[in-house]
């Protein structure tokens, strides 16, 4: 059991935030919530980022903080209101918060746990990818994480501690991806994207709560973090996995273009291939629960209403 530490949470309302609150709690750590409402305890705080408004003494004095907060990744692809959203709802919070984090004094700066995404590497195709590797292409959500971690610059800067989470999809029944994916294959609706040949990142919803909980607790790590599986599976592999957990076939296949056309400025998250490696985290001691792709399933499609 590591020593009790302060945490400020931001984002902490969300799937991932709410499971995240509550496993630090368990650990023996004092969590404070940001929210965008009047508080409602001693262990919430407001704050306004678009405003620049958070108890600055609040988040200078923490030993970790850990922005989660953002706009729904799940939306209209062809709205240009929702892809706006999706950015500036990331990237207003990092800032805010970096720039707290900055002016605090050198003898006591906190950690900072930015939250970002695997989308940050971009189509690399079947090329293995570990946190030294290059961003490529111009995908909406590639452009995204690439301006959501710069805003984070002002913490490095200032020499805090700061683990970007490059978090691929976390797979759990009650959550997008797997909530919707779950109920088409269970109607035998399943099948693989284009051809099938893409690499998918992911990572089971315990192991990404245990991840960030190990690099809020082991102060030596810091830089980009891959939060996925130590294997990404191809698209196939998933598709012929999910069939079988869920006891159904999946002959089905949803062409290229017609993804394209549909999925608008989310297509490249479909299509692209992401071969991506845990290597930071696996470095630093972190053993997954959920090392493959089949345990994954296994705990994702038990996992609790």
């Amino acid at each position: 059991m590591s020593t009790p530490l302060s945490i400020v949470l931001a984002g902490g309302s969300g799937f991932l935030g709410h499971h995240l609150r509550e496993a630090l709690r368990e650990r023996g750590h004092r969590v404070t919530s940001l929210v965008r409402r009047e508080a409602a305890g001693p262990d919430e705080s407001t704050w306004d980022p678009y405003a620049g408004q958070v108890d600055r003494t609040l988040v200078r004095t923490a030993d970790v903080v850990v922005n989660l907060a953002g706009a729904p990744t799940l939306g209209n692809p062809h709205s240009k209101k929702w892809a706006r959203e999706l950015r500036e709802s990331r990237v207003v919070t990092t800032r805010l918060l970096a720039e707290t984090i900055a002016g605090a004094g050198s003898e006591h700066r906190p950690a900072y746990l930015a939250g970002n995404g695997i989308s940050y590497y971009g189509d690399h195709g079947s090329a293995v990818l570990t946190e030294a590797s290059d961003t490529r292409g111009h995908a909406l959500l590639t452009d995204v994480t690439r301006e959501w971690q710069a805003a984070a610059d002002p913490a490095v800067a200032a020499g805090a501690r700061v683990c970007v989470l490059r978090t691929a999809p976390v797979m759990d029944r009650r959550a997008a991806p797997l909530q919707p994916l779950r109920l088409l294959f269970k109607a035998g609706l399943g099948g693989r994207m284009g051809n099938g040949r893409q690499h998918m990142p992911m990572i089971s919803l315990r192991d990404w709560v245990g991840a960030v909980v190990h690099l809020a607790e082991h102060p030596d790590v810091s830089g980009p973090v891959n939060l996925c599986l130590p294997q990404a599976p191809t698209n196939a592999e998933f598709t012929r996995a999910l069939a079988s957990a869920v006891r159904r076939p999946a002959f089905m296949r949803v062409p290229g273009a017609a993804l394209r056309v549909a999925g608008g400025a989310m297509a490249p998250e479909l299509l692209g291939s992401l071969n991506v490696r845990p290597a930071a985290l696996l470095a630093s001691g972190f053993v997954f629960a959920d090392p493959d792709l089949e345990s994954t399933l296994r705990t994702a499609l038990a996992a609790g209403d």
